[in-house]
């Protein structure tokens, strides 16, 4: 698991010699991984400058109610914003905690006024542009 996440384009042949295993066996322990749900997903990570998207805005979100229902209205309606990365819903200050990727600061203030406050039951939003990313998707330690 720790080969696969650091370099996830090796091939199997690869991948087996680094585990001193056959390939027949690394492919087998490979899909099994998939088929348990160890590993969910291997992609390449972009640049997200080179593809035009060099600011990243954290917003904290705080919904009118805290029941299950505006909450499932909330997550429900985020999954369909493609700008907003992640969403936890978190403790503290906040209901949620979005990570959102856009062009520049005009564009965010677009998708702000437009999505963002008006999603279900949001009734305050605190954004924090981000002015270095200092460590991201970092490999699980285990």
């Amino acid at each position: 698991m720790r080969a696969v996440q650091a370099e996830g384009r090796l091939t199997n042949a690869e991948l087996a010699v680094r585990v001193n295993v056959s390939a027949a066996t690394c492919h087998r322990r490979t899909q099994r991984l998939f088929d348990e749900g160890f590993i969910t997903a291997v992609r390449a990570q972009l640049a997200p400058a080179m593809v035009g998207l060099g600011a990243l805005v954290m917003v904290g979100v705080v919904l009118d109610r805290s029941t299950p229902e505006s909450f499932a209205a909330f997550e429900g309606a985020v999954l369909k914003v493609k700008d907003i990365l992640d969403c936890s819903l978190v403790a503290g200050d906040f209901d949620y905690l979005l990570k959102v990727r856009v062009r520049d600061m005009e564009d965010f203030n677009k998708l702000h006024g437009q999505m963002l406050i008006a999603l279900p039951g949001v009734r305050q939003t605190r954004t924090f542009f981000v002015m270095k990313e200092v460590k991201e998707n970092a490999l699980l330690a285990f």
